[in-house]
């Protein structure tokens, strides 16, 4: 094995992503201990990427983005023996421990799940982190069969991943969204409201009852904690993936907060189970664009809106 040559798109300083991110050239080393190299088919760009340009979870520069990814197996580590050169692969890139990430021609990979049949490399690379993300925090919650649960923000990709584990999980779902996604949810099972003016009121109606749990996956704005804590009745129901200093102030549970009191994260071996799911078609995470890697600018620009419909992809 030896080093490739590899573009990739990373930072040197923390700043807005537009401002301090740059296509270059490096080396991507061999694998160490317990990771793989692979060739990368696609990575699909989350909130957090850019958080990390902002300043997230510091560590040395230079460093890249791109946490989920997909691709061929390209050279293995020591201790491997799950997978072998050529296998097809998706999961999450050792960002913190790399100058480079999975925006990039290679990338080092320390998680990963083999792509079963019938899934592309593109929706394979946006299930991690939403995966991740949706699955534990459900899980902290501890939403059991029959039991109500809203979530809100469920045409974010968090929310729209929440929403399908939470139905199979045999909860009832009521998800507030906008209209791109609503028939969507609707199809799933869940009962959807608007966002705005008069949520409460109309989440009240459509659950004809009380309300076990409020999951917030909404866009940080203002008063999305208490108007869940009136919903549910006990700010301990109420948990939240984005609306962080709200519901600190409030009482209300942080996802984050909790997840890194536990010591580490949880394991993620359910992401190969709904890997499976989406090869049969019975989970999706909508793809709104793909963009070849060139054409990073316009991936993060759209990323970015705040409005993407979907999750946003790069190609090399």
């Amino acid at each position: 094995m030896s080093a490739v040559e590899s573009r990739t798109l990373r930072f040197h300083e923390v700043g807005e992503p537009l401002d301090v991110l740059r296509q270059e050239r490096t080396q991507i080393p061999d694998p160490g201990e317990g990771r793989i190299r692979i060739r990368v088919a696609a990575t699909g760009l989350n909130p957090a990427d850019w958080e990390l340009c902002r300043g997230f979870m510091p560590g040395s520069l230079p460093r890249g983005i791109g946490v989920d990814v997909a691709g061929v197996v390209d050279a293995v580590g020591g201790g491997v023996n799950d997978v072998a050169v050529g296998d097809l692969v998706f999961g999450s890139s050792d960002f913190a421990a790399q100058p480079s990430a999975g925006a990039a021609d290679f990338a080092i990979m320390n998680g990963w799940f083999t792509v079963p049949d019938g899934l592309d490399v593109v929706r394979a690379s946006v299930l991690p982190m939403v995966l991740q993300t949706a699955g534990w925090t459900l899980d902290l919650m501890n939403v059991r069969p029959g039991e109500t649960v809203l979530i809100n923000g469920a045409g974010g990709m968090v929310g729209f991943a929440a929403v399908q584990i939470a139905l199979r999980r045999g909860a009832r779902v009521i998800a507030t969204a906008g209209s791109t996604f609503a028939a969507d949810l609707e199809w799933f099972g869940a009962l959807v409201t608007p966002y705005g003016d008069g949520m409460v009121d109309r989440v009240r109606a459509l659950a004809g009852g009380p309300i076990d749990y409020a999951l917030d996956t909404s866009r940080p704005n203002a008063g999305a904690i208490a108007a869940l804590i009136e919903i549910v009745g006990d700010p301990k129901r109420v948990v939240t993936i984005s609306n962080h200093g709200e519901a600190r102030s409030q009482g209300a549970r942080v996802n984050v907060d909790e997840l890194l009191a536990a010591g580490g994260l949880p394991n993620s071996d359910f992401l190969a189970d709904y890997a499976a799911l989406a090869a049969s078609g019975d989970f999706t995470i909508p793809i709104a664009h793909v963009f070849p890697l060139d054409e990073w600018q316009a991936a993060a620009e759209l990323s970015l809106s705040g409005a993407p419909h979907g999750k946003v992809v790069l190609v090399p």
